[in-house]
């Protein structure tokens, strides 16, 4: 076992004897990073933690879930040990850090994790991820081939005007207002500019800031936003597309636009060939009726760096209990997200089988390229 990768992670290695060493490999990861959020979930547990992040002091939870995954994958490795003598090959443990991403500054999540040999010595012939949802009921898993996530970038646009008397707006040049036609433009871009039949895509302007008092019109505004895709070349247009309507509006107003964007998390692709061998695994464990294609998810996840390395699969567990209607219930990252713990079994059994299923497999689909 090895601790301390990317600061915080642990990777652990345990070899089944049934065929004798070396056999193949699968790799199991679950991410265990917590967020800035304030809990409101009325429990005897609800995190009272508090920290620093980026320098403001907030609350910390669990609002993703990342506990449970850790809970589940600990479960996984206690009884994945006790049938070492049945495994016919070797399981990698992955704990994982920051996966909500590092504080500003810091390099940290599975990027990390694979420069410091999370998928080295050995190297694992796929990998398989799950992530708790309050969207599914406690009973459920959801899956799709292909891409299950987007990717996800960001971006910064700072207006530049000339300052002026807010009561005379004529003798300078207003980034507000130049900022507001920027941010409709960029809807258009999604709405009009797109082939949305080929993929959906998300553009959002989440934050703008500007100016200090209701009667001066400031030199600059700046805008803060997300890009969120599922298709790489569809991606780098809209990167395009942003650039091209933030600095044509700009020097339309005769203001200056500056455009920042920033690369994230790649978009998470389940393997094909590896999903269709799985999913009768999913299906047994969960029931065939409760095993579900879902839609695609516009979050994002960066289990995308491994699969760019090994063939993956991630999947979905529900955690809303049965009877309460899914779309009701808090979503991941609110601070009145709840997991029912009902659901942890599933993910332990689902976890397990798949890795035993998978060593068991015919050569042919461990060595998928």
């Amino acid at each position: 076992m090895r601790t301390g990768v990317a600061h915080t992670g642990v990777v652990g290695l345990l070899k089944g004897t049934k065929d004798g060493p070396p056999g193949p490999v699968a790799a199991l990861r679950a991410d265990m990073d917590a967020l800035p959020v304030s809990e409101e979930v009325d429990l005897p547990f609800a995190s009272k933690a508090r920290a620093r992040w980026n320098g403001e002091d907030c609350g910390v939870m669990h609002a993703c879930g990342h506990d449970a995954h850790t809970a589940i994958l600990m479960a996984v490795a206690a009884l994945l040990a006790g049938l070492r003598a049945q495994l016919a090959g070797s399981v990698k443990f992955i704990f994982q850090p920051a996966e909500e991403r590092p504080p500003e500054g810091e390099r940290g999540g599975a990027e990390l994790m694979i420069e410091e040999g999370a998928l080295s010595h050995p190297e694992p012939d796929a990998i398989f991820g799950l992530h708790v949802t309050s969207r599914l009921n406690t009973t459920t898993i959801g899956l799709r081939s292909g891409p299950p996530m987007a990717s996800a970038d960001q971006f910064r646009i700072a207006v530049r005007g000339r300052q002026t008397h807010g009561a005379a707006p004529w003798a300078g040049v207003d980034p507000i207002v130049t900022a507001a036609q920027v941010v409709l433009g960029l809807q258009t871009i999604v709405a009009r500019q797109l082939d949305i039949t080929r993929e959906a895509a998300v553009v959002t302007v989440g934050a703008i800031k500007g100016g200090v008092r209701q009667n001066i019109i400031p030199d600059k505004v700046e805008m803060l936003g997300t890009v969120r895709s599922f298709d790489e070349a569809m991606r780098e247009d809209i990167h395009g597309r942003i650039r091209d309507t933030a600095e044509g509006i700009a020097q339309a107003a005769r203001a200056q636009s500056e455009v920042c964007i920033e690369r994230g998390y790649d978009v998470t692709v389940n393997d094909a060939q590896l999903t269709e061998a799985m999913l009768p695994t999913l299906r047994r464990v969960a029931g065939a009726e409760r095993a579900q294609i879902v839609p695609k998810v516009t979050g994002s996840e960066d289990l995308s760096c491994c699969q760019k390395v090994v063939p993956g699969m991630f999947f979905f567990v529900g955690a809303t209990p049965p009877g309460h209607d899914p779309t009701k219930a808090a979503p991941n990252h609110s601070p009145r997200f709840h997991v029912d713990e009902a659901g942890l079994l599933l993910g332990v059994r689902a976890l397990a089988h798949l890795t035993c299923d998978y060593l068991e497999a015919p050569e042919a689909l461990r060595r998928i390229a």
